[in-house]
């Protein structure tokens, strides 16, 4: 039985009860969420990592990407963004690599990565169809469905899969038009694939085989939004929609096949469109753990996207979005390297945390509060102690130390605390 039969037959396993102490909350209320497939727990039963609860009711979480291109192969980096990412507080992790032996890079993440991982298969299709003297357009349904089967044997937790991209979505988006077109590389290769063999995307239409596959392995399907809008103008248009209709429809499908599901959202979105996106996602696919990148709220700020998609993922959250996926300062220009990915991991981790803080999380006041009081007292050991980043936090401090007692450069002597203490002790 997989976890989500499980809880559908009413039973409290142990990584339901894990992630209750972790969240703070009754094991029923997780059992209950994930029997109505409002929770997932990605937990392949090839691997095991402590259970990490997405969805309704609970935190919001952070996944940072990282992985290899053609252009820049080093494992030992990507090893070394893994550690990086989790060290500043993601959740999960997934290996998006499309450069070098793709599959020897994935198992040495795997071995160095103590949380859920997830995939998108169809990016090793693509680099391997070369190696089989084909061209990607000339892969076959199975050998999709191979890479996939591969992956879960592995122990991959959760997998992007393009399902929505369907003959259907694709000519809506095209009759409305659109200033960018696709930005989804998953996307892309569907609709590249789709049109080169005038037939309809294999993940859609042998999608009862890729739940026998998920099932087998107690693989989460995240289903990918191949038509997310890749700029300001084109959010939230007709082949955005009919994508995300689609993908409740396969929810449907998937839950009762004892399939747990995220779905994937959008990722250029203005500020004022976020909460329409949140609640729409949710409306339309039956509460599923929504699974966000950024989203980022506007297109000019190439170098410091980290901070646009925190914006936008902190709106999403507060509006009911489960999951952020970080977004580095590298968007749009380059591969991040190690600095970056700790610099979005962050972004995001601050971005859920504030959503969490208006969502009223248990636990969540709680530290601020002890910041509050720390740095009342001037306990700047404390006030470190709790920063989201401690180490930059020290370094800063100690960058340049106050003349005056206690405080710090930014006030010195006119330091308000200090002074209303003094005033206090009169």
């Amino acid at each position: 039985m997989t976890q989500l039969e499980k809880a559908k037959a009413n039973r409290i396993t142990p990584e339901i009860e894990a992630v209750a102490a972790d969240e703070k909350i009754d094991p029923e209320r997780v059992r209950d969420g994930m029997a109505r497939g409002v929770i997932v727990v990605p937990n392949n039963t090839h691997r095991n990592t402590k259970p990490l609860g997405i969805g309704e009711g609970l935190s919001v979480k952070v996944n940072a990407n990282i992985g290899t291109s053609r252009d820049h192969l080093d494992i030992d980096e990507e090893v070394a963004k893994t550690r990086t990412a989790i060290e500043a507080g993601a959740h999960t992790v997934m290996d998006l690599s499309t450069g070098g032996d793709i599959k020897d890079v994935r198992l040495t993440i795997i071995e160095n990565c103590p949380v859920p991982i997830g995939t998108v298969p169809l990016y090793q299709a693509a680099a391997e169809a070369p190696l089989k003297k084909k061209s990607f357009l000339d892969t076959t349904p199975d050998e999709w469905l191979e890479v996939i089967d591969e992956q879960g044997r592995e122990g991959v937790d959760f997998i992007t899969v393009h399902c929505g991209v369907t003959r259907e979505s694709v000519a809506k988006y095209r009759a409305e038009g659109r200033e960018l077109d696709v930005v989804s590389r998953g996307g892309s290769l569907t609709i590249h694939w789709m049109d080169e063999n005038e037939a309809e995307n294999p993940l859609f239409e042998y999608f009862d085989k890729l739940l026998e596959i998920a099932r087998e392995h107690d693989m989460t399907l995240s289903l990918g939004d191949g038509l997310r809008p890749g700029c300001i103008a084109d959010a939230t248009d007709r082949g955005q929609v009919a994508e995300l209709i689609t993908l409740g429809e396969l929810q449907t499908r998937a839950t009762k096949a004892g399939v747990q599901v995220m779905i994937e959202g959008p990722g250029h979105v203005p500020m004022d469109q976020v909460q329409a996106n949140v609640l729409m996602q949710k409306r339309l696919c039956h509460g599923a753990p929504f699974y966000v990148l950024g989203p980022l709220v506007t297109d000019i700020a190439p170098g410091y996207d980290d901070i646009t998609g925190a914006i936008g993922g902190a709106l999403a959250a507060w509006a009911g979005a489960d999951y952020l996926c970080y977004v580095t300062p590298s968007e749009h220009l380059r591969l991040p390297d190690v600095e970056d990915v700790r610099r979005g991991v962050i972004a995001s981790v601050i971005a859920a945390h504030a959503a969490d803080l208006a969502r009223r999380r248990p636990g969540f006041f709680e530290r601020d509060l002890a910041m509050a009081r720390a740095r009342k007292e001037l306990n700047w050991e404390e006030q470190i102690r709790l920063s989201i980043d401690p180490e930059r936090a020290k370094k800063l401090h100690d960058s340049r130390p106050s003349d005056s007692d206690d405080a710090c450069s930014m006030c010195g002597e006119f330091c308000a605390i200090k002074m209303i203490k003094k005033k206090a002790k009169v």
